[in-house]
């Protein structure tokens, strides 16, 4: 029964740590983004996808819904484990579309100050961490498959 116990534990433990990387990984690409929303959205326009008049909306709505989902990762909110997927394979698409398109461009994860400015490097980088950050999504949603605890969120 104590292997049985332990081995619980550290299926929870697993699962918070994951939960609790990545939201320390969205709050620290969201909160200087927060600052700089002109640069921000600088950065998306770079993308070259969205209309000038959604730019500063978008860069300002963005890193405020990272921290939204930040936080609801933190407390195991199902539907922020849901919006931190469907955010993250947008990212994926984007970044991928971007790689293929062949643009040269700050990825943007992180603010103005992003270390990924190397360019086109930094695409490549952005598009393996954000389908790493959902390796522990993908865990979190086993782990809980049968609790409801989540479901109230």
């Amino acid at each position: 029964m104590d292997r049985k116990n332990n081995l619980q534990s550290l299926l929870m433990w697993a699962d918070r740590i994951g939960r609790w990387i990545i939201s320390t990984i969205f709050l620290a690409a969201a909160i200087p983004k927060l600052f700089n929303p002109y640069q921000f959205a600088a950065t998306i326009d770079a993308y070259a996808l969205l209309p000038d008049v959604l730019l500063l909306p978008t860069a300002i709505v963005l890193p405020i819904l990272e921290i939204l989902l930040a936080i609801g990762l933190l407390f195991n909110c199902l539907k922020s484990k849901i919006g931190t997927v469907v955010i993250l394979l947008f990212f994926i698409a984007l970044l991928s579309y971007s790689i293929w398109l062949g643009l040269d461009i700050d990825c943007g994860c992180f603010g103005p100050d992003d270390p990924e400015h190397k360019a086109f490097q930094g695409l490549r980088v952005a598009l393996i961490r954000d389908i790493v950050m959902l390796l522990p999504l993908i865990y979190s949603f086993w782990y809980h498959r049968y609790r409801h605890c989540s479901a109230h969120c």
